[in-house]
């Protein structure tokens, strides 16, 4: 089961498709399901994913109640050593000594989330002979983790992968206020379409997430920010390509880019600065000026913002309690 940003579950859907890792047979809110004929550390290579998980049983007919003994029953049923073993051959994690889980459900109940947890997590620990601590109490060590969704009547219950969620990147050393999701980038960069042999800004890259995600080469991207510090932390974060300049004048020749893909700053978690602090239209006009007649933009932007190029795509999405679109643009 893949977990994803709410809006690119289709986007998960072809990323697992194009890299023949199974076959998908259920999207949900925010989930993909799909069946691994023979399962290995390719699995861990899905870049537009939250986290990947292993799935460990179902219990129907939760309703909104507080009775959730269908839940706990359906937890101690649960194959533990099964699971372990996959997620050893998958992973090559080998067993830890406590259970942590984490709970989220759609609608209104009346259990919390906390309910849920203990419910699946005290079975669970009993079966493994290992502890486990709820986060009643606050936040548990990193352990043995495992995920219960609740929607309609149904709860599902799955044990992460990896021995930590696959957002979390390996180059993210630094952030800042703002800074994109990777497994959104990613998505973001998919929908540009094919990057080989294309050239790649941009303008706005902040940490440098973006770019990082396309893994192009340096003299096929062209990533820039406005603030030095931004700069500075995409360098810090390895993009050592990341230069200095203002995205209302780029220093980038007419039709030079073949795609553009960003995250720009619009006076929402991030001021706009420079040029576009006073004229924000600058940042369209710069960008039709370079990119070539046919070139694409994908940019995540609030849902109430005009757009100043054609629109070939909306994508509505929902990240962290905001509701902006990625939208598909081109250059006419």
């Amino acid at each position: 089961m893949a977990r994803t940003v709410r809006g690119v579950e289709f986007v998960v859907v072809e990323e697992i498709h194009d890299l023949g890792l199974g076959r998908v047979v259920h999207v949900g809110h925010r989930e993909v399901w799909f069946d691994c004929p023979d399962p290995g550390p390719a699995l861990l290579g899905l870049r537009c994913v939250d986290d990947l998980f292993l799935l460990a049983a179902t219990a129907e007919g939760l309703g909104r109640g507080r009775d959730l003994r269908p839940l706990a029953k359906a937890a101690a049923a649960v194959d533990v050593p099964a699971l372990l073993a996959l997620r050893r051959h998958v992973a090559g994690v080998s067993q830890v000594d406590t259970v942590d889980v984490s709970a989220s459900f759609l609608g209104r109940r009346a259990f919390t989330r906390y309910d849920l947890e203990d419910a699946v997590g005290e079975p669970l620990a009993a079966a493994t002979g290992l502890s486990y601590r709820s986060r009643r109490v606050g936040v548990p060590p990193p352990g043995l983790s495992w995920r219960v969704t609740v929607a309609d009547d149904r709860a599902v219950l799955a044990l992460r992968l990896a021995r930590r969620p696959l957002h979390r990147r390996a180059y993210r050393r630094v952030t800042r206020p703002g800074s994109l999701h990777p497994p959104l980038a990613a998505a973001m960069l998919r929908l540009a379409g094919p990057l080989e042999g294309r050239r790649l800004l941009d303008p706005c890259c902040g940490v440098g997430t973006i770019p990082l995600e396309a893994g192009a080469a340096p003299d096929a991207l062209v990533a820039t920010d406005h603030d030095p510090a931004a700069v500075a932390a995409a360098r810090a974060n390895g993009l050592s390509s990341a230069g200095l300049a203002d995205a209302g004048r780029l220093p980038v020749g007419s039709g030079a880019v073949d795609v553009v893909v960003s995250n720009p700053p619009w006076n929402r978690q991030v001021p706009a600065g420079g040029l576009l602090a006073r004229r924000p239209d600058r940042f369209w006009r710069e960008l039709r000026r370079v990119l070539r007649p046919g070139g694409r933009a994908v940019l995540l932007l609030p849902a109430d913002l005009r757009p100043g190029l054609p629109v070939l795509a909306r994508h509505p999405v929902s990240l962290s309690g905001r509701h902006p679109e990625v939208l598909v643009m081109t250059r006419d």
